[in-house]
């Protein structure tokens, strides 16, 4: 009984707007089978789409990785009771979840042309020129993505660096290893599944974004996320909702790829780390 909640929750968002989304690919305006809607993903504004949707959430999530990761080791090396190490997973946690218009208006009004940091930066005499990089989506909404992606790894990649067992670390030294050999041989092993797995969350999180880049991009929708909400609402030409449900159909496989080797790793990673 205490389930049933939660499988409404799940029916009513996710599983029926999905099979939405699946049949309405393979409908016409008048309901009637067709695969015209499907045959438009090869169109090349669709392809070109696709195409920067994965590219700014591969880069993202490759950084954000990176940099996410080097963050959580840098705060796992800190006591538990530690109050800066309590303080910067707490604060990862807002960030993480920090998005959307409100991340959009807080960059602009600081990096944009009349922002506060721009003015900053002039005043002491830094040219940072127009500010319509921050409008960009190669550019300036690969920064902002990066502002709620490096918390993000920060908070799925900490448990795993924190599962690293001392004794690991001193069983290499007894053997006359070097740190260079734990890394390569122990600790990196054992953490390339979480590392991966997390980065995999991260690309599926950039992927599904939608709001920050509304709010910036105006123009063009060089993203798939906008050219499906173009569709949506007649932006373009009118009766193209249903291969606005195709871009999506195409959004879920994707995504349903990437969260299956999710999975694949983050069962690896069980049989590793200490329960």
């Amino acid at each position: 009984m205490g389930v049933i909640p939660f499988f409404a929750y799940t029916t009513v968002f996710l599983l029926i707007p999905t099979l939405v989304v699946i049949v309405g690919a393979f409908l016409d305006a008048d309901g009637a089978p067709t695969t015209a809607n499907i045959e438009a993903l090869t169109s090349p504004s669709v392809v070109r789409g696709l195409r920067n949707s994965v590219v700014l959430s591969a880069v993202t999530a490759v950084v954000g990785a990176i940099v996410g990761g080097i963050l959580a080791y840098a705060v796992s090396t800190a006591s538990a009771t530690s109050v800066v190490k309590r303080f910067i997973t707490s604060l990862c946690g807002v960030l993480a979840q920090f998005g959307g218009v409100a991340l959009a208006f807080a960059f602009v009004a600081s990096f944009g042309a009349t922002g506060l940091i721009t003015a900053w930066l002039a005043a002491i005499g830094v040219d940072t020129g127009t500010g319509f990089w921050l409008y960009e989506w190669n550019k300036g909404l690969m920064l902002i993505y990066l502002y709620f992606q490096i918390p993000l790894m920060v908070i799925v990649f900490l448990p795993a660096v924190e599962g690293l067992r001392p004794q690991w670390r001193e069983a290499t030294e007894t053997l006359g290893g070097t740190t260079w050999t734990y890394w390569r041989r122990v600790a990196g092993p054992i953490l390339m599944p979480s590392f991966v797995g997390g980065m995999l969350l991260l690309f599926t999180n950039a992927f599904s974004a939608y709001a920050t880049a509304k709010a910036l991009i105006s123009q063009g929708s060089p993203l798939l996320p906008l050219q499906i909400a173009g569709t949506m609402s007649s932006e373009v030409i009118l009766g193209q909702e249903n291969v606005g449900k195709a871009m999506a159909l195409a959004m879920v496989v994707v995504v349903a790829l990437v969260m299956t080797a999710y999975v694949m790793l983050d069962r690896r990673t069980s049989k590793w780390m200490p329960r």
